[in-house]
């Protein structure tokens, strides 16, 4: 039996209150590094911790409440003078964030939580009593969910007397519980005030971590658990309710009238006033729609205050001073998108501050501040969100890269010789990937990047790169506001109608048998000076034409632009895509009804490229 039995509500409402409570606290003490006698910020982290305490408290978790008590107490005597913040007092308090953490991941499971390992408990004891005289604990970095199940894992020890701690740097980068030490060492006696702690040496090259660089880096952990509930302003929830009111009067408006009409009285008055209820009701279903979507988006900022631990704990590992700028957290989007945009983040921040920004040294010679910046934002334009990450690092160069690629066997030599500079950084993005010279216990497995983009194009978004040598590069994620309501253009297939994303389209134009030329074999047609292969709508889905095709609609879908054949065309529709339950045909993504009641397939067109055969006239117009 759950060690909650009958307090489940109270439990999850626990665990997302102080998950977002925990990660404000994070975000806290990296201002605290930079601003250690800042009294506020000290109060506001003391009473984040007695928040977490108190609610502790009532799910009786009681090691739980004892860390959050003595990292409290510590808090209390900084804020009173009687203890001064050191590196070393800071890696404490940073190691104490991660075990409170790892005890939310206890907590999702039902499971009350183990006690902090005990060389924590004592240096914490330690530090209370100005006793602290062990080397620094190195500190976690929230990179996964607010209350993760803990994920075991398993790190290579390397040989020699490197001082980085390899199963604490594999927890940072991969979101998995943060190992405490076994035995404490020896440390210098803590200073008098605050300075920030010496950097540690880049890690020396390790063959069995899959962990990622900019254009390479293992897949985050999946979230063993998905939040299911949502936080939504009760003016928005009025919002909702009084559009339902008024929706209930205008259908009774409609069924008065409809009443009237079925008696006889048709008269032209009667009829007027159907019509102006059928518009009004037609608008308020519209700002309802409006409205309940509203509902669903959320401030990106509540994703985005996850990364500044993130690139802390990671450039404090890798001997490197970053700052993470963030901008545009208010900026709203579906919730839903939300939580799949934390993946693709991590990779893209971590390779910011890995990959994208120098060495000390090297920023020193190339006459740059010592501070490294990395900024996140987010902002809207339209109907669609961008997010940017970019540094002031090196950069990268499109000659480099394409050497690289050739010499990691990605792509052949007359390939690489044809591309030009934007396309050639756009290399980083394919799989196998990296610039690195060594696999490293950071990167230089050349997985990751990879990855990111095809997870944004799940989201039906897009991921561009600009990156200018010695100056820093940007990567600029594009993204729909929600994907519950899809633009879609409907064609029309053997009487059938289909929906394609109306953001792949680019034009509708008509086909004719004499403009198709063969070219190796496949169908092409020539577009403005431009040679684009044919691909058959009937073919891809396994499907045999009824007739030749009357249309071509000019698509641009992964980085490959070509032109679909179909009979003919509906027009544009704003669709809810609902799945198709117990089957899953290959290209189809899920269905929705056209205003007329028939069913419209929408299509998976992603799906439908990854397997595609090459289509010939012949094939095209053998039916005409």
């Amino acid at each position: 039996m759950s060690d909650f039995a009958g307090m489940e509500e109270l439990l999850q409402d626990f665990l997302m209150e102080a998950g977002e409570l925990l990660s404000q606290v994070d975000n806290k003490l990296v201002d605290l590094e930079k601003r250690p006698g800042d009294k506020e910020l000290l109060n506001d982290i003391f009473r984040g911790f007695h928040t977490i305490k108190g609610g502790a408290g009532f799910l009786n978790a009681e090691n739980l409440v004892a860390l959050c008590h003595r990292t409290e107490n510590l808090f209390d005597k900084l804020r009173n003078l009687e203890l001064t913040l050191s590196p070393e007092l800071m890696d404490i308090i940073m190691a104490a964030t991660g075990s409170v953490r790892d005890m939310f991941g206890d907590l999702s499971q039902a499971t009350q939580p183990k006690a902090a390992d005990s060389s924590l408990i004592a240096r914490l004891e330690a530090a209370l009593h100005g006793q602290l005289h062990a080397a620094p604990v190195a500190a976690a970095a929230p990179v996964a969910a607010p209350a993760p199940a803990p994920v075991p894992a398993a790190v290579g020890e390397p040989a020699g007397g490197d001082d980085i701690n390899w199963d604490v740097l594999h927890a940072v980068l991969t979101g998995a519980p943060i190992p405490q030490p076994t035995a404490p060492a020896p440390a210098p006696t803590p200073a008098a005030t605050f300075t920030p702690a010496p950097a540690a040496p880049r890690p020396a090259p390790v063959q069995d971590l899959p962990t990622p660089s900019r254009g390479a880096g293992a897949p985050p952990p999946q979230n063993l658990q998905k939040e299911t509930t949502i936080r939504i302003d009760t003016v928005r929830l009025d919002q909702v309710l009084n559009l339902s009111g008024e929706i209930g009067l205008t259908k009774n408006r409609i069924a008065n009238l409809k009443s009237q009409i079925m008696h006889g009285n048709v008269d032209q008055e009667t009829l007027k006033a159907l019509d102006i209820a059928v518009s009004q009701l037609d608008l308020l279903v519209s700002d309802l729609q409006n409205a309940v979507m509203k509902t669903r988006m959320q401030p990106i900022g509540r994703l985005f205050q996850k990364y500044p631990r993130l690139a802390r704990d990671l450039a404090r590992q890798l001997g490197k001073d970053v700052e993470l700028v963030l901008s545009g957290e208010e900026t709203e989007l579906d919730k839903t998108m939300i939580e799949d945009l934390n993946d693709p983040l991590v990779h893209l921040v971590r390779n910011a501050v890995d990959h994208g920004v120098e060495s000390a040294e090297e920023r020193a010679a190339s006459h740059k501040p010592p501070k490294a910046i990395v900024t996140l934002s987010a902002s809207q334009m339209g109907d669609h969100i961008y997010i940017e990450i970019s540094d002031d690092g090196k950069g990268m160069r499109p000659d480099v890269i394409r050497r690289k690629a050739v010499e990691k066997g990605v792509i052949d030599a007359e390939t690489a010789n044809g591309l030009d500079d934007r396309q050639s950084l756009h290399l980083v993005f394919l799989p196998g990937f990296s610039t690195k010279e060594e696999i490293s216990s950071v990167s230089g497995r050349g997985v990751g990047m990879d990855v990111v983009k095809t997870n944004i194009n799940k989201l039906n978004g897009k991921i561009d790169v600009v990156s200018v040598p010695g100056q820093g590069s940007t990567f600029t994620i594009s993204l729909p506001l929600t994907l519950a309501i899809l633009p879609v253009l409907v064609v029309r297939l053997n009487n059938q109608s289909f929906a394609v994303p109306l953001s792949m389209v680019r034009e509708i134009i008509p086909m004719k048998p004499k403009e198709v030329q063969r070219v190796s074999g496949r169908a092409t047609m020539v577009v403005r000076d431009e040679v684009l292969p044919i691909r058959s709508l009937a073919r891809m889905i396994g499907w045999e034409a009824q007739r030749a095709p009357a249309f071509g609609v000019l698509m641009h879908a992964a980085e490959t632009t070509f032109i679909l054949a179909v009979d003919g065309f509906v027009g544009r529709d704003d669709v809810v895509i609902k799945p198709l339950s117990d089957i899953k045909p290959r290209g189809i993504a899920g269905a929705t009804l056209s205003g007329d009641g028939s069913i419209v397939l929408v299509l998976d067109m992603e799906e439908l490229l990854s397997n595609v055969q090459a289509d010939t006239p012949m094939s095209l117009f053998s039916q005409a």
